[in-house]
């Protein structure tokens, strides 16, 4: 047998979610063989051992700021940090400027996108005040990978805040439909009392986020839709989730994972500022229930930078939002090492969730006839964390010390990353279902 790659002598992340010693063939690219082939050769060979082999790593949720604020992010540079970081896929945010409304604006990010694509890439339509009507036709495109709703304030006019333009926006849908859920009303009267960052959490509050998410899954219910709840944070949300399956998945974030209030914005100040807000201890500890328990489809980044001056500005003036999708994996990789939960659980939520929630049917899994995009980890490195590709050059992970490493990175049946190093080759497509 000759393969186009050969990944050998590796530890496999099967879908049943077992680990076996094994082999793994690629051809055009194409997963077209898996187990012992000791005997096949292949113009390139990657010797595995001590290594495990993930299905790729898709982010979900990131915010690569393009077009409109390349100080902060573009989407080459994402899409770098993406693959330095272990992800083969990313699915990339409205909130642009010009917003992505229209096909126009979505098409130019395809465009763009697939001038440097290190790997592949979609793009969520924003849903506004005035486009119900267009969603359709955005939903057609190849490379759109949904619609996004912010149902609590955001950029320009990417607000739907109202049940009346929401039931509208969910009947001119047809895919699961993803929801920023923090209800505007409540932002709006609570407002006065931000005035320190350790009033975030009080500000954007568990009843701001539990109000919307109620809402928005009674709407699902009335119009026969699906939704994809974004970047959940309290215990509340968790139960209301929970006999919600019918209609509703769920996405948390590493962050929330990690970090508690107030100490997070005692020792980080606004560089962990962000919405949904990371709130007390006791939600940290409901979301890591939720991972155990099997109730969380997605892990995602939520990858928003903003430059540093920004960031270093007095609160409330501050923006929301923080670099993460090139620590994504390392940081979940590390939480898994700590005993919170299994590494097959890890990749349930970041390759076969993704693949699953969104109808990628070639993509999340290692089996013969599935895209051959693949991250290989090496589960007892231990690294710390320094420099991000992002142009906002910062984390708020700087000198934090992980367990578990992305080794290499393979995209349709490519080697784009291998020990840290780019390859330089761009491979990556737009995501289709």
């Amino acid at each position: 047998m000759t393969f186009d790659l050969l990944i050998q002598n590796g530890t496999l992340m099967l879908p049943w979610g077992q680990a076996a010693q094994g082999d793994v063939g690629i051809k055009n690219g194409l997963i077209a063989d898996i187990g012992d082939l000791s005997g096949a050769s292949a113009a390139t060979v990657i010797n595995a051992k001590n290594l495990h082999v993930l299905p790729g790593v898709i982010d979900s949720q990131v915010h690569f700021r393009d077009p409109g604020f390349p100080e902060k992010e573009t989407l080459e540079s994402g899409m770098r940090g993406a693959v330095l970081g272990g992800v083969t896929a990313i699915m990339e945010m409205p909130n642009t400027k010009p917003p992505t409304t229209t096909t126009a604006a979505l098409q130019s990010k395809l465009h763009t996108a697939a001038q440097n694509p290190w790997c592949h890439y979609g793009f969520f339509g924003g849903a506004s005040l005035d486009n119900a009507d267009a969603l359709p036709a955005l939903e057609d495109l190849p490379g759109c990978v949904g619609i996004k709703i912010f149902m609590g304030s955001s950029t320009g006019s990417l607000l739907v805040s109202d049940d009346e333009h929401l039931r509208s926006v969910l009947r001119q849908t047809r895919r699961r439909v993803a929801i920023h859920a923090e209800d505007e009303e409540r932002l709006i009267a609570r407002k006065p009392m931000a005035n320190t960052i350790l009033d975030h959490p009080q500000w954007r509050d568990e009843e701001v986020c539990l109000k919307a998410t109620r809402r928005i899954v009674a709407l699902a219910r009335e119009t026969g839709k699906r939704l994809h709840l974004l970047h959940i944070t309290t215990a509340e949300e968790m139960d209301v989730l929970a006999t919600s399956r019918d209609v509703a998945t769920v996405e948390i974030l590493p962050q929330h994972l990690i970090f508690s209030a107030p100490e997070c914005y005692e020792q980080h100040g606004t560089w962990v500022q962000m919405n949904p807000a990371i709130k007390a201890p006791h939600h940290r500890a409901a979301l890591i229930r939720a991972m155990q328990k099997g109730l969380v489809d997605v892990v995602a980044s939520d990858h928003a930078p903003h430059t540093q001056a920004e960031k270093a500005m007095p609160y409330p003036s501050s923006p929301s939002g923080m670099p993460g999708v090139q620590t994504l994996l390392p940081l979940m990789l590390d939480l898994s090492n700590q005993g919170l939960f299994p590494l097959s659980r890890v990749v349930d939520v970041l390759c076969a969730g993704p693949a699953r929630v969104y109808d990628f049917p070639r993509k999340g899994r290692l089996g013969i006839g599935f895209d051959a995009d693949i991250t290989l980890v090496d589960l007892k490195r231990r690294v710390t964390i320094e420099t991000i590709a992002s142009p906002c050059g910062w984390t708020p992970y700087q000198g934090k010390t992980v367990t578990g490493w992305p080794t290499h990175t393979i995209v349709a049946g490519h080697m784009v990353m291998e020990e840290g190093h780019l390859t330089g080759l761009h491979v990556g497509k737009p995501l289709v279902r």
